[in-house]
This record gives C-alpha cells, structure tokens and sequence, in this order.
C-alpha cells in the first residue's frame, strides 16, 4: 500500500513538473536573444523552459513530423503562416521582432568596405546559412544580388544548415567572414570576438520574425504555452529584444 503510494506522488509530482515545462522550438538567430529570455520567464514564473535551436526551416518540417513542441520562434513568417494553413497552430502568427543582417569576421579585412569585400581576391571562403532553409542566409542572397555581386560570391560560399552552423565557420577562421544575426554579435559572451558590419538594411527584405502557439503544445501545457507566448510581447521582452539589435517595427 505504501509502495502504491509512493509511487503515485511521485507520478503526481512528474505530472506537475511537466505541466511547469514547455518546450520551444526556436530559430538560430535567436539563440542567444532566448537564453536572456528564457532567464527573464523563468526567474517571473517559475516555469521551465526548454529551447530547440535550428533553421526555421528545419523546425518547421519537425513540427509537421509530430514533433512535442508547443511554441515556435521563427525568423521569417513563411514558415509560421505555412504551418497555420496546414493547421498545426493554434492561431495566426505574430510578429515579434525584426531582425537584422551584419557579415562578420575574425580576420584583419577591412569591412569598411561592405558586402564589397567579396569582390577581394584574399578572400577565398564565405559562410552563409543556407538560403533554402535560414531566412537569414536568404536575405544574404538578396543583398547580393542587389550588388549585382552573387556571380562573384558563389564559388566562395560556404553553405551551412542554419546561422549556428555559419558562426561556427566564422569564429573557427574556417572561412574569411560570414553572414549571421546582429544579435549574434551583440551577446555578451561574443562581443570582442571579432568585428562585424551591419548589411544595408534597405537592400534585403524585412526580416519579419512571427511566433505562434502549436496545436502540438499538450493540453496539460497550453496555459503555460499561452503565458509564455504573451511574455514575449511584453514591455519586459521588448527591451532585451532591442538589447540584441531587433526593431520591433
């Protein structure tokens, strides 16, 4: 009977400490920008939260595949209002933030010079999520093509799965420099490592960011999902949103 018990407080007690946690699936750009998050919700709630990095691209293809997430942070909204066609959300996405393209170097280039800097014969490699997957890298093919510069940049480039996976390339020396997030170079942990240059804004699209609550989010967790999905619009979010370089119009 005691046994019995027992372990019926402790499946109780899983119960609960699942219904304190949810799971977020969140586009690289913003892996540095939710851990300040994540430390914010959690330090006013007392809720856990648990992050899944990778390109919107491939998140969104988990979450069609049945992936237990029950937020999703993307860096577009393609992929947010894709997933709301198809019926995996709860409701229509919302813009979060706006983000913004910098190449960035841990090389002695002189990045006075701009997305000109490809046409440099020193440089060899440069990294760029890819286009096809990461919003970002997409928004990097845009701006070169406004420069008429792609021609010249596509034996150079170094495809990488997601923003992640390019600042790997950056901070490594593999490549000369690379296309990321300013909100990758803003971190504290990365500020000092190297040097970055923000990207014209007006020669690349909006990079619009939406979030949207999933039907995939457990009944047990959607008030949670609901809570945590409300704090990002909060004055409190918003401020460490600017903190890392988005605009929030």
């Amino acid at each position: 009977m005691l046994r019995f018990l027992f372990l019926t407080l402790l499946f109780l007690t899983y119960q609960i400490a699942q219904a304190q946690k949810i799971r977020v699936a969140v586009a690289a750009n913003a892996q540095f920008v939710a851990q300040a998050l994540k430390a914010a919700y959690e330090k006013e709630t007392k809720t856990t939260v648990d992050f899944v990095f990778s390109s919107s691209g491939k998140l969104a293809t988990q979450i069609e595949q049945g992936a237990p997430f029950d937020v999703f942070l993307s860096a577009d909204t393609f992929y947010p209002n894709t997933l709301y066609r198809k019926g995996f959300t709860q409701g229509k996405p919302e813009v979060y933030a706006y983000g913004a393209l910098v190449i960035w170097t841990t090389r002695n280039l002189d990045l006075t010079k701009g997305l000109q800097l490809i046409k440099d014969p020193t440089v060899k490699k440069i990294a760029i999520p890819n286009p096809q997957l990461a919003p970002y890298g997409d928004a990097a093919r845009k701006a070169m093509q406004h420069y008429q510069l792609e021609p010249i940049a596509k034996p150079k480039l170094v495809f990488a799965e997601s923003i992640a996976q390019a600042n790997q390339y950056i901070l490594s020396g593999v490549v000369d420099f690379g296309f990321t997030s300013k909100s990758v170079v803003l971190d504290p942990a990365i500020k000092g490592k190297g040097k970055y240059v923000s990207v014209n804004p007006t020669v690349y699209p909006p990079i619009a960011q939406s979030a949207v609550i999933l039907k995939s989010a457990r009944s047990r967790n959607l008030a949670q999902a609901q809570r945590f999905y409300k704090f990002l619009f909060s004055a409190r979010a918003k401020l460490i949103f600017k903190q890392y370089g988005y605009s929030l119009n």
